[in-house]
C-alpha cells in the first residue's frame, strides 16, 4: 500500500508504471457531428482544368505552346540547295558535255552484232561443225524378257527349278508310328522294372493310407438278454394318511 503523498510500488520499482491519459480535459465530440474531410473545403483546391480530347491542336498537348528541336534557325529551301550542289559540279567540268558522233545504232533482230562493239564470236556461231563418222558401242548383255506371274501357283518363273511331283500316302505318319512301337515292343523282354526305393512323397495323396497290416477285427460280445424281466416278491406297501402323521409325530419326540 503507498504511503500517503508517496509513489506507489509500480513507481519505486521502475520496471512498469501506468499509462498516460492523452485525452484528459478535452471535450467530447459525438462522430456524428464531426465535419468529413475539414481539408477540402479550405484554402485553394487543385483544378485539373477539365479533361482534353486527342486533337491535333495544341490543346491536346501537355506543353501550352509548340516546342522545336532547334530554337532560332534559319529557313532552308531544299531547291535552292539542289541547285547550288549542281552549280558546283558544273563549274568541275573541263569542256562541253560528250557528245557521240553517230547516234545510236538498234539491233536489226535476235542475234545480230549489228550496232556492238566487238565483231561476231566464233564459238557462238550457229554454223555446224565437222564431226567424225559415229561408230555405235558394241552389244550388251542380253537377257531373257521378265516372265509373267507372281510365282505362287506359276510354274517356271522363279530362278530355280521347278520341284518334280513325289506321290505320298495319306495316312504316312500314322504307319510309320504304327511301325515303330511295334518294333519297340518286340525288343522288350519283360515287364517294366520297378524299384522299391524309388523316392515317395513326404504326404501321400491318400491321408487314409496304411502300409501296416491292420490287428483282425474284435467281435463283441453279446449278453443274453433275460427272457422275462425280474419282478419283486413283494412289491412296496401305501402307507395311510393317519400312519404318516403318527410318524411325524414321533420324529419330532426323537423316540
Amino acid at each position: 500500500m503507498p504511503v500517503e503523498g508517496g509513489k506507489t510500488d509500480m513507481e519505486r520499482i521502475g520496471l512498469f508504471s501506468e499509462m498516460e491519459y492523452v485525452t484528459v480535459g478535452d471535450k467530447y465530440v459525438s462522430q456524428f457531428n464531426r465535419p468529413f474531410n475539414e481539408a477540402a473545403s479550405k484554402n485553394r483546391q487543385m483544378l485539373p482544368g477539365g479533361s482534353k480530347e486527342m486533337s491535333h491542336l495544341q490543346a491536346g498537348y501537355f506543353d501550352p505552346h509548340f516546342v522545336r528541336i532547334f530554337e532560332g534557325e534559319g529557313y532552308v529551301n531544299l531547291n535552292q540547295v539542289r541547285r547550288r550542289h549542281m552549280m558546283e559540279e558544273a563549274k568541275k567540268n573541263l569542256g562541253k558535255a560528250f557528245l557521240p558522233s553517230n547516234g545510236d545504232k538498234k539491233l536489226c533482230g535476235l542475234g545480230s552484232y549489228y550496232g556492238t562493239i566487238g565483231r561476231p564470236v566464233p564459238f557462238f556461231s550457229a554454223q555446224s561443225k565437222p564431226k567424225e563418222k559415229y561408230e555405235p558401242p558394241g552389244k550388251n548383255l542380253y537377257t531373257n524378257p521378265g516372265k509373267k506371274g507372281t510365282g505362287y501357283g506359276y510354274a517356271n518363273v522363279t530362278i530355280g527349278k521347278q520341284f518334280s511331283h513325289s506321290a505320298d500316302f495319306y495316312d504316312a505318319a500314322k504307319l510309320n508310328d504304327k511301325k515303330e512301337n511295334e518294333e519297340h515292343h518286340r525288343l522288350l523282354k519283360g515287364t517294366p522294372f520297378k524299384l522299391n526305393l524309388y523316392p515317395r512323397e513326404y504326404f501321400d495323396t491318400n491321408p487314409y493310407l496304411f502300409e501296416k497290416p491292420l490287428p483282425p477285427i474284435k467281435k463283441a460280445e453279446k449278453k443274453e438278454a433275460l427272457a422275462n424281466p425280474f419282478k419283486p416278491s413283494s412289491p412296496g406297501k401305501k402307507n395311510s394318511l393317519f400312519g404318516n402323521r403318527t410318524l411325524l409325530h414321533l420324529g419330532s419326540l426323537n423316540i
